[in-house]
């Protein structure tokens, strides 16, 4: 057994960034509803309060029991968990003066507690809060102020209960991951033993009692999130794992022939499936965003349930679905957290298809996923792909979708990533692609007056595709990449450049 953290998820959207940190520190990190906290605390070492968008001081705000956790093993509370602790047990929060959200400096540092090892005056932390500690709990002390929040950090005494109002699991915290260490590592003791090689002889296992001889049947999409559950798969079941790779009509150019290619080494069973026309003719018409991620979701249910037939005794449907598919569809394992959209590939099947769903990556962020890749000496051109959405590039036609405008984003999607491989940039890009926009513009070509569409670069830096921002293309590379899609792209006669970061805005833009 893995020494685990427990995070009490109130609803923050910085939950799951919490886990990801924990984890980059080899430390298994579950996330779990407040109000649905085991009784048994023994498999956790130490537990984390989340932040929440709830005030302590309303009414509904959540309240959970601490009385088994606090004073008996190591505590932290963030932001929402620092204000529940300090007003629950004798201080007072009271609505801030100003609201403070964004970047904030540690101006004072009162302690030389352990919790505080490494981290210096004028670092740099993220606030997000419309309320604030003004004061402590008897028995608490102040170990850290910013200009604008007296009790920025505070402790317990005579018990490993801390509580910060700020976010260290934010990449603005810039010494957040050294705050979180110091208290898992110099404080509660853990060891950093959940490792990828660990996860793969433990999933590999677990997959084997799971399955036993069992056939299942695994759709591929080229990315690396399909193709690493296939190779735990394949170490689990060998020849009874059969793999579909199915050509939507919606994927990037060539993108069916070369990756049934590029298995072809692995040694997998694997067969491709045309159905383009199935898939453009469930959309035909279909404009909003949600109805597109559903139509293509009933169909791939449609597509494998016809293949599961032609597998005699198949029983499962495994599928790449990694943690924050998860997290997005459905909120952090049940909890209050928001729905942000929905995937297809997320959730049950209907009652008439008659497979069972195993997911054998679906508590992973996509970086650890491509840890374990490594671990399974996967390539590493497959294993720094770009991720692409499940339902391709319907979310990237905004509005309804047609071969004629699949054809053509197709196109100006190739030449965008192609130059990225050409300039040496896609390593440097987490995520790109190009998007249709349903508008027109005028323009001019020769002596011609234009009447043509517009689209849209997309390029993104991130971990986890949690948060994300906009990666600074060089200007003559944006050049090169416009001139080359309006030329060689008929129907485009417009390219801009998406600047925003994630939030506000999301990733892709359906």
């Amino acid at each position: 057994m893995h020494q685990k953290v427990l995070i009490l998820d109130f609803g923050s959207q910085y939950t799951q960034l919490i886990a990801r940190r924990v984890r980059e520190l080899n430390i298994f990190s579950e996330i779990i509803p407040f109000n649905k906290a085991p009784e048994d605390l023994s498999p956790y070492k130490a537990v984390i309060l989340s932040g929440s968008p709830h005030s302590v001081r309303s009414e509904d705000a959540p309240r959970p029991d601490l009385s088994k956790i606090k004073g008996k093993m190591p505590l932290l509370g963030v932001c929402f968990g620092a204000q529940f602790m300090a007003a629950h047990y004798g201080g007072k929060v009271e609505a801030s003066s100003i609201r403070e959200y964004g970047r904030a400096n540690l101006k004072t540092i009162h302690s030389d507690d352990a919790f505080l090892n490494g981290i210096e005056i004028n670092s740099q932390v993220w606030m997000s809060h419309s309320d604030t500690i003004t004061e402590l709990p008897e028995g608490a002390i102040c170990l850290a102020s910013t200009a604008d929040v007296k009790n920025a950090a505070y402790r317990f005494q005579n018990e490993e209960t801390y509580a910060i109002q700020f976010h260290p699991e934010v990449y603005h915290s810039t010494q957040g991951t050294q705050l979180i260490t110091n208290f898992l590592m110099d404080i509660a003791g853990f060891t950093g033993d959940w490792t990828p090689d660990a996860f793969v002889e433990e999933t590999v296992a677990e997959l084997k009692e799971t399955l036993g001889d069992d056939r299942v049947i695994l759709g591929l999409s080229g990315g690396v999130d399909s193709s690493v559950a296939a190779l735990l798969l394949n170490q689990a079941i060998g020849s009874n794992l059969h793999c579909i790779f199915v050509n939507n009509g919606l994927l990037r150019k060539n993108e069916f022939e070369e990756v049934l290619e590029q298995y072809k080494g692995f040694g997998l069973n694997v067969k491709g499936v045309d159905a383009s026309n199935r898939f453009l003719d469930a959309l035909a018409g279909i404009s909003d965003p949600e109805k597109k991620r559903k139509a293509i979701g009933k169909i791939f249910v449609d597509v494998f349930d016809d293949e599961s037939k032609e597998v005699e005794g198949a029983k499962w449907l495994a599928q790449g679905t990694i943690y924050p598919d998860v997290i997005e569809s459905v909120s952090a394992t049940g909890g209050p957290s928001a729905t942000i959209k929905s995937h297809h590939n997320v959730g049950g099947l209907p009652d008439y298809m008659k497979l069972k769903v195993v997911e054998p990556l679906k508590k992973l962020f996509k970086d650890e996923v491509r840890r374990v890749g490594r671990s399974l000496n996967m390539p590493e051109d497959l294993i720094g792909r770009h991720p692409f959405p499940g339902p391709g590039l319907a979310i990237r036609i905004l509005g309804d979708i047609t071969a004629e405008k699949v054809s053509l984003l197709q196109e100006a999607d190739a030449i965008f990533i192609g130059a990225l491989k050409r300039h040496g940039l896609y390593d440097r890009v987490w995520q790109a692609g190009v998007i249709l926009l349903p508008v027109q513009s005028v323009g001019v070509m020769g002596d011609e007056r234009t009447y043509e569409r517009c689209v849209a670069l997309r390029a993104v830096e991130s971990t986890d595709g949690m948060t994300a921002d906009w990666v600074d293309l060089p200007y003559p590379f944006l050049q090169e990449v416009s001139n080359e899609i309006i030329n060689r792209v008929k129907g485009v006669n417009r390219v801009v450049y998406d600047i925003s970061s994630k939030p506000p805005a999301t990733i892709e833009w359906e």
